[in-house]
């Protein structure tokens, strides 16, 4: 068996049947994170040591043991977005104020991942702030695509992908208020798993404050096959007691999931320029569940074409904290002085993040414009519930390309609309690979379903899954400097810190 090929759910039940140690799992993880982590920059913060000796102690646990009395995945390794707390890791969000800060305790779903035998390796690297589709920042620097180093993993869990992708973990921990798990498992050929607004707790994630944009929030999982996601899910799902938003929602099998009765939708116009090949990606993931006799039609929802207008508006409505006091930590920035700090080369924060910035000043200029935004917004989910009622779902490109060169997306920022939208609209959203586009970057679909059908968008992935191939693992190679802008930048970006 490859264990760096092999399911979470493989690898656990090998564990358990006693014909894998725990050791070796973790130690061909490490190993391989050590040999393309130089490349990728993708894990800023490792805890090996400790990730050894738990699986020495899960070792020792299984001698004797009955396995029903077993956690489910024992001895399999994971890692997690440095979003969240991990006890005796950083959480800097990528803020250069945060630095050095090291966390006491675990974050709900981590503190879920462990109770279920799971073994952190390490905390990955994020876009400062978050909200961004370029996982770069001051502290860590910028991490690459493990299919192209020259490009972007996407983000805002771009470090988490890009492990995935190369084989480095079988699970890891995202987030998602504007396509954060979607966008980078797209680029990187990972799955990725959106869930339902409110089904697993965002306790205990950068940033602190818990206000009304959490119902837009979700924590979900990113590895290499849907077939991990349900049990993923059930080890994640439900309230803790400290998110208000989140609620107690029934988890379907997708076994249960008959094809013959899904019902798949796909838009005629989305109002961005969506590329060949992620069009070609889109119809390839119909015709597999057609295949599998699923009924296929196409639908306009004219609303849908200014989709990042709604989320931006439903967002700021929702928030008692605008992204430049974020930034600042409780204080807001102010984006034209920080401007000009990075002309005298004394910079505190990224270009990624004063662009974003910059963005929501420029926006919230016309109350009167966001809150007809907010309007459309109910409408579209209205209409959106009508439309995927039943075993219905709609495929939807999760963005207009595969991925782009580094601050290639500064010149599309409003393409994240593609995903953003679905958590305003608080759907379940499985992406799931739909191959390879003529350059070798990987292309995918989104899957959507009503807000609690999870085990039906993830039973129409896995369809997708076995017709297409599904997640293969990355080979990160070298860049001639033929593939960059030169010899320094060729540096930087094999160094991981491309200056910003």
């Amino acid at each position: 068996m490859d264990l760096l090929t092999a399911s979470a759910t493989t690898l656990a039940a090998e564990i358990r049947a006693g014909r894998l140690s725990p050791v070796d799992v973790v130690d061909a993880h490490i190993a391989r994170i050590e040999q393309v982590d130089p490349l990728l920059n993708a894990m800023v913060a490792r805890r090996f040591e400790q990730a050894r000796a738990e699986a020495l102690a899960a070792r020792e646990r299984l001698v004797g043991a009955d396995p029903d009395d077993l956690p489910p995945f024992l001895g399999v390794p994971c890692t997690i977005k440095e979003f969240f707390r991990v006890a005796g890791m950083p959480r800097t969000a990528g803020l250069v104020a945060r630095k050095g800060r090291v966390e006491q305790e675990d974050a709900t779903a981590v503190a879920r991942l462990r109770a279920a035998g799971f073994i952190v390796l390490g905390v990955s690297n994020v876009p400062e702030g978050g909200l961004w589709m370029e996982t770069t920042n001051l502290v860590y620097g910028r991490t690459n695509n493990p299919w192209d180093l020259s490009r972007t993993p996407g983000g805002s869990s771009g470090g988490e992908a890009a492990l995935i992708a190369a084989g480095a973990s079988p699970v890891g921990l995202g987030s998602d208020i504007g396509g954060s798990i979607r966008i980078p498992a797209a680029m990187c050929g990972t799955i990725g798993h959106k869930p339902s607004g409110g089904l697993v707790p965002n306790s205990g994630q950068f940033p602190e404050h818990l206000d009304d944009t959490l119902q837009y929030l979700s924590t979900g999982p990113l590895c290499r096959t849907t077939r991990d996601l349900s049990a993923l899910l059930e080890i994640l799902a439900g309230p803790d007691g400290i998110d208000p938003h989140c609620r107690p929602m029934p988890l379907r099998d997708p076994a249960t999931v008959d094809l013959h009765h899904l019902h798949v939708v796909t838009l005629e116009d989305i109002g961005l320029p969506v590329s060949g090949e992620m069009r070609l990606g889109l119809q390839r993931a119909a015709a597999a569940l057609a295949d599998r006799g699923a009924t296929v039609q196409s639908a306009r929802l004219d609303r849908m074409r200014r989709a990042m207008e709604i989320w931006s508006a439903m967002l700021a409505e929702a928030s008692s904290h605008p992204y430049s006091e974020i930034l600042g930590e409780g204080r807001r920035i102010h984006v034209l002085g920080e401007l000009a700090r990075h002309a005298f080369g004394r910079p505190r924060h990224s270009w990624e993040a004063l662009l974003v910035t910059l963005g929501e000043v420029l926006t919230g200029f016309v109350p009167a414009v966001s809150r007809h935004f907010v309007e459309e917004g109910r409408a579209l989910r209205q209409q959106l519930d009508e439309l995927l009622a039943g075993d219905t779902v709609l495929l939807h490109p999760p963005y207009t390309r595969p991925a782009p060169r580094h601050r290639g997306a500064w010149t599309t920022p409003f393409h994240a609309g593609c995903t953003a939208i679905f958590n305003v609209m608080q759907s379940a959203v499985t992406v799931v690979p739909t191959g390879f586009d003529s350059r070798g970057l990987p292309v995918a679909v989104q899957v959507v379903g009503r807000q609690g059908a999870d085990g039906l968008t993830i039973a129409a992935a896995r369809a997708i899954e076995d017709a297409l191939g599904g997640w293969q693992k990355a080979e990160p190679r070298p860049l001639r400097h033929s593939e960059t802008w030169g010899p320094t930048q060729t540096r930087r970006i094999l160094e991981g810190r491309e200056l910003q």
